[in-house]
């Protein structure tokens, strides 16, 4: 099944399934592993508009402000609550060399809808409306202004109402896209993502462009959304955490192929890659800290994924992260298809 291309702004992205913003993951040496193995487009992990402000140089600096390094297109999400704030902010990320601005009105997280961020704002549609007006001002036409949404703060009616108030004006200010999450922020993570609110959604916007969130762990539920709502393009987080082949595996399914399963060997050479990029960004002493988490979820794809995820669990210095590569990875085996066998049967 041949997939259109995305379109946002004047930026040509080649296949409709990219890399969200992830909150403590979407660093530059996962978003460069995730565009070496198919993702056209990816997100920085989402970053607080003081936080930006304040940030100016050395290690810190360059682990938030750095960009693709014109390897690949990649945008900035920016989270706050003052409209001042988030154009500088903007400009500060385009200056460092970010392609697009992706405004956060989603985030759930308890400590951020207390300080009126993330998706706080969507019960609040004058404020929300202002941070995208002003941003799209500040901003040069060539680089997208983009906005993150979740469905509502819940299910009720004013909540819907909000909604609607929100995307219609931030198209209306200048967005180029929308990306909208399948679940209220009550839901927070839990319960489905409602995929037929997506439908509506897109139906609502017509050929305004509209990507799609939520409950995408493997290539099959990517092409899945696709396919079920109408949405113009997906956008992976959770399913791209310890599995960057799920780009090249959604590109297989919808060429009617089937799913490329990485061996041991061919991932243990992108957990080395991804190790050597962590640690040229974060340090040899931080860099550990930051990978536990990551190799916890490649180990997922191992078949003895109980045994490799408690090995990572305990790696503390360099030579434990290499130990475990050699120890668990030395035989060639077949891994594990992330969504079982039946996710690796062709999308016809």
């Amino acid at each position: 099944m041949p997939l259109t291309p995305l379109q946002i702004g004047p930026m040509h992205i080649d296949f409709p399934v990219v890399q969200a913003a992830l909150s403590g993951y979407s660093d530059w040496p996962m978003r460069t592993i995730a565009h070496r193995l198919g993702a056209p487009f990816t997100i920085a992990e989402v970053m607080l508009e003081r936080f930006i402000l304040e940030v100016s140089k050395g290690r810190h600096a360059s682990r938030f402000l750095r960009a693709g390094d014109g390897e690949f297109p990649c945008g900035a999400q920016l989270m706050g609550s003052q409209a001042d704030d988030f154009t500088v902010a903007a400009e500060k990320m385009v200056d460092a060399g970010f392609d697009l601005i992706d405004i956060n009105f989603g985030c759930p997280v308890r400590k951020v809808l207390g300080k009126c961020r993330g998706g706080y704002l969507l019960s609040t549609p004058r404020e929300a409306l202002e941070i995208v007006g002003r941003v799209r001002d500040a901003l040069p036409a060539r680089v997208p202004v983009t906005v993150k949404m979740r469905r509502g703060m819940d299910d009720n009616q004013e909540s819907l109402d909000n909604f609607y108030a929100i995307f219609d004006g931030a198209f209306r200010l200048g967005a180029t896209a929308i990306t909208v999450h399948g679940r209220t922020v009550r839901q927070r993570y839990e319960g489905k993502s409602s995929w037929r609110f997506l439908r509506e959604i897109k139906r609502h916007a017509g050929p305004r462009t509209v990507l799609g969130s939520g409950d995408l762990f493997n290539a099959r539920d990517c092409l899945d959304m696709l396919a079920q709502t109408g949405v113009d393009g997906v956008t992976v987080a959770r399913g791209a955490i310890g599995n960057p082949w799920i780009f090249q595996q959604v590109r297989a399914l919808a060429a009617g192929e089937p799913v490329p399963v990485p061996s041991l060997h061919q991932q243990r050479e992108v957990l080395r890659e991804h190790f050597r990029l962590a640690e040229q960004t974060h340090g040899p002493r931080r860099c550990c800290a930051m990978l536990r988490k990551f190799g916890i979820k490649y180990a997922r794809l191992h078949p003895r994924a109980d045994e490799v995820r408690r090995a990572f669990v305990e790696v503390a210095e360099p030579s434990e992260w290499h130990a475990v590569l050699e120890r668990w990875y030395a035989d060639d085996l077949p891994g594990v298809p992330p969504g079982g066998r039946e996710e690796a049967t062709p999308f016809v």
